[in-house]
């Protein structure tokens, strides 16, 4: 009996304060049970007062902070160990991978985000350089109705113009008679298309959407002139002024449109704004890579949720490095990214050597491999979340 460890705690742990049912899910308990092993909740009665938060709040700091230096030590210096332990049952000792990638996912956007100077970029004023520049400013113009006719007949004579391009004899160009037709009949089309979308506008969408027949890229082309021209600034606008349909394509061409123009008025808060939604993306992006991972070492014994603690750990050691990079580069004035990505580079073949056990020649070719697919993901992943943010923006 003397060896019998204490059952006696201080605060609201005292055995005084010990029931024989958990006040949570109502399961039995026993005056030894200093949690309910149910639930997990403190088999406390006592009323709580503003110490035993305090009391609380210290001690799951201290045991976050215990789990979060073993963490980081494992992580830092023993490659591949951390996700070994991890899979081997050795849990308690370590954070949640998932929750540690999270925070050092959204650590690292607010340090980039407060050391970036994307917002320098609003001032460009780029929305009037883009009038001045933009290739189809002649055909949709400012005008209003006393212009139409003066606008229309300017496009005839122009139509007049490509008509002559016809009649001049081009050398070496015999044998592309064909052709040269197609391309002056695309060209005059064209033209058409332009002087009915300044002259009617609203006949000019009516034809885009007849049928359904007019490309999605027409009607952002469409919306994007007349938003420019605050003609419209809703899609009501658009369905009083041009007779807009109230269909997923028109719908989706005129936010894409309106998210456009945003855009390129200001372009640094776009920027930030994409980067922002960077975290989410990297936990629709790893499994996905996880899936090469584990085609590349089908015959081990590791399951697809291994490779996926793999694959978050090597992620989160990667945001680490980015960190400490910024934190160096903000201090120092320097760039020292690229002498991170080198140190990632080395630590994630001593990692795969050493989780997954293999010699260094087929380690090295799968390294190859599987960081060759990662680009090639990373890539597309990053012009789908472009592209996605100009239409969410």
């Amino acid at each position: 009996m003397g060896n019998k460890p204490s059952l006696i705690s201080k605060g609201r742990y005292e055995l005084k304060f010990r029931g024989n049912k958990c006040l949570n899910c109502g399961h039995p308990l026993d005056i030894s049970d200093k949690y309910c092993p149910n639930c997990s909740q403190a088999n406390s009665t006592k009323k709580l007062v503003l110490r035993d938060f305090w009391d609380e709040f210290f001690s799951s700091l201290i045991n976050y902070d215990s789990k979060l230096i073993k963490t980081l030590y494992a992580m830092l210096l023993k490659p591949g160990t951390i996700t070994k332990d991890y899979v081997n049952g050795k849990r308690i000792t370590y954070t949640n991978p998932f929750r540690f990638l999270l925070s050092l996912a959204f650590l690292y956007l607010l340090l980039f985000s407060y050391d970036n100077n994307f917002s320098n970029l609003d001032d460009l004023d780029l929305k009037n350089k883009f009038q001045k520049t933009s290739p189809i400013s002649y055909a949709y113009k400012e005008s209003d109705s006393s212009d139409v006719k003066k606008q229309t007949e300017e496009a005839l004579g122009h139509l007049d113009s490509l008509r002559n391009l016809e009649r001049i004899p081009i050398p070496g160009m015999q044998n592309m008679d064909s052709l040269g037709y197609l391309i002056n009949q695309e060209i005059k089309e064209e033209a058409r298309k332009d002087s009915l979308m300044r002259a009617n506008p609203r006949k000019y969408f009516q034809e885009l959407q007849s049928g359904d027949s007019g490309s999605f890229v027409e009607r952002m082309v469409f919306f994007f002139t007349y938003l420019r021209k605050d003609s419209v600034r809703t899609f009501e606008d658009a369905q009083n002024k041009f007779g807009a349909k109230h269909t997923w394509k028109n719908k989706m061409a005129f936010n894409g449109s309106k998210s456009s123009l945003k855009a390129i008025e200001q372009p640094g808060t776009y920027l930030n704004n994409t980067i922002a939604k960077l975290p989410f993306v990297i936990f629709f992006f790893l499994p996905l890579f996880t899936v090469f991972i584990w085609m590349a070492y089908i015959r081990k014994k590791y399951t697809y949720t291994d490779h996926l603690i793999f694959s978050f750990h090597n992620q989160s050691l990667l945001f680490i490095l980015l960190i400490l990079s910024l934190i160096i580069d903000t201090i120092f004035n320097t760039a020292s990214a690229g002498i991170f990505l080198l140190i990632f580079g080395f630590y994630l073949y001593k990692a795969m050597r050493r989780f997954y056990g293999q010699g260094r020649i087929k380690t090295i070719i799968k390294y190859v491999f599987l960081n060759t697919i990662f680009a090639f993901l990373a890539l597309f992943v990053l012009l789908g979340l472009l592209t996605g943010s100009v239409f969410t923006y």
